[in-house]
């Protein structure tokens, strides 16, 4: 059986790609609740009123939002048969009709046509209990943008009901395969949170992984094997220009942007394929070397603050989370509990470290908490790999195996949420949370 994330120079390759096999088709992720709350909170989406000239509504804005905030796992959304009323403003809520039903929240809200391919889209939630207003918002819209505002409306409410920013209007890119042996073929993939709008950033015979989101949001780096030599590309994504920033003799990979975007940290091997973390300053293209030991370093990761890189090494004798300075100095040692940790990831606010653990034979994902040096598994598979925070760091998305193929699942911090995306038959792999969009 093939183990995952082993980080020894002479498997690198090898085992990288054999990361990205299986049979894949193309087809949208398919989310699935398969742990939540023990109590959902029940709430309900009012179906949006619409005024326009245009036959009807372009978009069933509250079933976006319905739907966003039944996958989160924390809420159940009545269905509209069992409404007793159908307001569209505020003023018509009756909230003695929503307190027989047991619903805690209430939305209400229109879509307004305010021009060509122009609207207004206005919401308001309410609490049952207290009868009042919690959010009012009004937000232009056009066709092309309509989802993406009911996901802003979704996070908003989300946000109101929990205190955790939503983020629904964030995105994922991942890897997919198809095809066996020499006929596979590779795809990079960018998809909204809730697998909608799924758009090809790349697609190559060979294969692509280790892909990093700019804070920005606008570029993607990755690694890609074209011609059998590992190299860093950053491709924008709306113009789809890519350019290749590193392509040395030897191993080029584990790209990750710093908070600024203006440098990579990247693992380099040379000809002799040792790996060492190195960072890329990508205006100048000066190359700063931060480690020098003998050992295996590789899977580097930055501090929130920029400060710091958080990486993977067999300097102790098995691989362990280690942390230096961007200015170099000897590495601190981070992970003390088992025999392998692996793949670190801080999550946006600096409090948790996601990581691979070698947990009783299965490899998992883990949430150590940095002040506290507690370690928390929450996954639940034997081949979980690359975890990847949301930027509100309440949430890691990773991936697993489902029979022969790759899926991908998302699991809240404290591990009492979870949900598997799924995509058919695809083979789905290397998944990365998006920054909060910048609106």
């Amino acid at each position: 059986m093939r183990k995952s994330f082993m980080p020894f120079a002479p498997r690198l390759i090898a085992i990288l790609i054999l990361s990205l096999s299986g049979l894949a088709a193309r087809a949208e992720l398919v989310i699935e609740i398969t742990k939540g709350v023990g109590q959902r909170t029940p709430v309900a989406i009012v179906p949006f009123g619409w005024e326009g000239s245009d036959a009807g509504a372009p978009l069933d804005v509250a079933r976006v939002i319905a739907a966003d905030l039944e996958r989160s796992g924390r809420f159940d959304a009545i269905d509209e048969k069992d409404m007793l009323q159908k307001p569209t403003t505020g003023v018509e809520v009756d909230f003695d009709d929503w307190a027989i039903l047991g619903v805690e929240a209430v939305v209400v809200g229109k879509l307004t046509q305010t021009g060509d391919n122009a609207y207004s889209l206005q919401f308001q939630l309410f609490d049952v209990f207290k009868r009042q207003q919690l959010v009012g918002y009004r937000m232009p819209a056009s066709r092309g943008t309509m989802r993406i505002a009911a996901h802003r409306a979704a996070d908003m409410i989300y946000e109101k009901l929990t205190g955790i920013p939503g983020v629904f209007g964030t995105q994922v890119a991942y890897v997919t395969s198809k095809g066996q042996d020499r006929d596979k073929t590779y795809t990079l993939v960018v998809s909204d949170a809730d697998g909608e709008n799924e758009n090809t950033i790349m697609e190559s015979r060979d294969p692509i992984m280790s892909p990093a989101w700019s804070p920005d949001s606008r570029r993607l780096a990755y690694v890609s094997f074209e011609g059998n030599q590992s190299s860093i590309f950053v491709q924008t994504l709306r113009t789809g220009n890519r350019v290749k920033v590193s392509s040395l003799p030897g191993i080029n990979g584990s790209p990750a942007f710093s908070p600024d975007g203006r440098k990579l940290v990247l693992t380099l091997g040379g000809v002799d394929g040792n790996l060492d973390i190195h960072i890329l300053d990508l205006s100048t293209r000066e190359l700063t070397r931060l480690t020098t030991n003998r050992s295996i370093d590789t899977e580097g990761s930055w501090s929130p603050d920029g400060r710091q890189i958080y990486f993977t090494s067999d300097r102790s004798g098995g691989p362990q989370i280690y942390r230096i300075g961007i200015n170099g100095g000897d590495p601190e040692r981070i992970t003390f509990e088992g025999s392998y940790n692996a793949r670190p990831r801080l999550s946006p606010d600096g409090s948790k470290l996601a990581l691979v653990h070698l947990d009783r034979g299965n490899y998992r994902i883990g949430v150590l908490d940095m002040a506290r040096k507690e370690l928390l598994i929450v996954s639940t598979g034997n081949q979980d790999e690359s975890p990847s925070f949301a930027p509100n760091s309440d949430s890691l998305i990773y991936a697993t195996r489902q029979g022969r193929n790759g899926v991908l699942e998302t699991v809240s911090a404290d591990g009492l949420v979870r949900s598997r995306l799924a995509s058919g038959q695809s083979d789905v792999r290397e998944p990365v949370w998006s920054p909060f969009p910048r609106y």
